[in-house]
């Protein structure tokens, strides 16, 4: 090889090794840029217990620290101007707080509006993720973050929404552009710690007056909060004062550290505003999911059924030796659970070799499982334990919501006992109810206001198939099986739900 020809071979070669080691210099430093898609790591989460005084300054101090990472969000959406009528709902609902939307105005044609709403969040990474409530910015059309906690040194940026998920209300939005100073990240604490007493603050953006602190105590711990249909999220209770405009925004705990995600307030006709029951969702909760809300997508295992923990009265009876397991209310049709023989009042007690203590393990041993995963369950039925194979498939919410029915009929008035009167099951009827082809039972054609129907979840035009695992043929029949059970005794049903065009199993206490 020629002198020239060496020359130039270790001159390329230099020139190479040059660009490698400049390529590991530039990633040790982070000067390369950063992919849009990489997932994000778990912010770390501070599990030491909860101690130490309460003084003159400690909230002043928590309030000074945390208020920089808490942000005040606006949005603009478009929507129909009398789809905002009754947004908080009525008397005792349970009123998700956007802010307060413009007038929609009193025309009766629906016309598009652009409406704002406020909310708030708070910043979880220094390249500018923010954590809020789904609810703020869903269906937004553009989405502005403001830093700054008095109107007049607010500034505000724009930013895009990067991820969302219904059944936890969270969501996740990035900064289009960042502050000129650096960004302060929130601190995680452990939610499962959390009880009863504990000191909590709340910082947010009530009715669009930028950052205001709240201070109270968690009033209790896992409070089921309805999230979607047949689906509900366990949250924290605080009197924390909680307004529309807080949504979204970080439950402190005493350390100053995010435990909660502020997300709904009790609300009554007479009052929007704070009334001493608010809600959070546990932040334990959203923070497993922050890695697929950054990929932008949630994804949930499903075997299509409804459960509840088991009574503690009927453990005997359904052949378990102590309460635990997860009672079947409902088998969706053509899900995994029905293609794998699961009826109503199974009790699910294994999942894939893990133990089932109550409806939540299920859930959460459910929803975890990958989709397309076969797992056995274990289950207890008729006192004899059986195990069927469940090809766990994905989650989707519009999938859980079954064709609705309502039908009016003759019927015979029977008394029942548990607030209900029953009727027999005509052609007529039948065919009005759209009752599937054979169904026998009794129909319920009127519950009683107050009753233990009524609490039970039994409604008018259901029709009850069987009373305690006894097949009902007619109203007469139905009625005599639930007459001799004793007061205070439980009846085991399987009801037909019409509107839900589905099974259901139900126990229902007698007064």
């Amino acid at each position: 090889m020629s002198s020239r020809k060496i020359t130039l071979f270790y001159v390329v070669l230099i020139s190479l090794a040059s660009v490698a080691v400049g390529m590991v210099l530039a990633s040790r430093l982070d000067l390369a840029p950063q992919s849009s898609a990489q997932s994000l790591a778990l912010p770390a989460m501070n599990s030491a217990p909860l101690s130490g005084p309460v003084d003159a300054t400690t909230f002043r101090n928590i309030a000074k620290a945390s208020s920089p990472f808490v942000v005040n969000i606006r949005t603009r959406a478009k929507r129909k101007a009398q789809d905002m009528s009754g947004f908080f709902g009525g008397e005792d609902s349970l009123g998700r707080f956007f802010g307060n939307p413009q007038n929609p105005g009193r025309s009766s044609r629906p016309r598009e509006q652009i409406v704002e709403a406020a909310g708030t969040g708070f910043v979880i990474s220094k390249d500018g993720l923010i954590l809020t409530n789904n609810h703020v910015v869903d269906g937004a059309t553009d989405i502005f973050v403001a830093f700054g906690e008095n109107e007049s040194d607010l500034e505000e940026f724009k930013a895009k929404l990067v991820g969302r998920d219904q059944l936890t209300d969270s969501a996740l939005i990035q900064l289009d552009e960042k502050p000129s100073t650096p960004l302060v990240e929130a601190k995680f604490g452990d939610s499962s710690q959390m009880q009863a007493g504990d000191w909590v603050m709340a910082i947010g953006n009530p009715f669009g007056l930028g950052h205001t602190v709240t201070v109270g105590v968690i009033s209790a711990t896992k409070r089921p909060f309805t999230v979607a249909d047949l689906r509900s999220q366990d949250v924290l209770q605080t009197d924390a004062a909680i307004n529309p405009g807080n949504s979204g925004g970080p439950l402190l705990n005493i350390r100053g550290e995010v435990v909660g995600i502020n997300t709904a307030i009790l609300a009554s006709s007479r009052s929007e505003s704070n009334i001493g029951i608010g809600f959070a969702i546990p932040i334990n909760v959203v923070r497993d999911l922050l890695p697929q809300l950054r990929a932008g997508k949630i994804v949930r295992g499903r075997i299509g059924v409804t459960v509840g923990d088991v009574p503690r009265e009927l453990v005997a009876d359904l052949g378990l030796k102590q309460r635990m397991g997860a009672q079947v209310a409902q088998v969706f049709k053509d899900a995994p659970a029905a293609k794998a023989g699961i009826e109503p009042g199974d009790v699910i007690v294994e999942v894939n070799g893990k133990p089932v203590t109550n409806r939540d393990d299920l859930i959460r041993l459910v929803t975890s499982t990958r989709p397309g995963t076969t797992v056995p369950i274990k289950l207890m039925r008729d006192k004899k334990e059986m195990t069927v194979n469940v090809t766990v498939e994905e989650l989707d919410l519009e999938a859980e919501t079954g064709p609705q029915a309502s039908s009016e009929g003759g019927s015979e008035d029977t008394s029942s006992g548990f607030g209900v009167t029953l009727g027999n099951i005509t052609p007529n009827v039948a065919r009005q109810l759209r009752l599937p082809p054979g169904t026998s039972g009794a129909v319920i054609t009127d519950v009683n206001p107050g009753s233990s129907a009524e609490g039970g979840g039994l409604a008018q035009y259901d029709v009850i198939l069987k009373v305690n695992g006894t097949s009902v043929s007619g109203a007469a029949e139905a009625s005599r099986l639930l007459q001799k059970i004793p007061s205070g005794g439980r009846a085991m049903l399987l009801v037909w739900k019409t509107r839900q065009n589905q099974e259901l199993f139900l126990t229902l206490k007698k007064e």
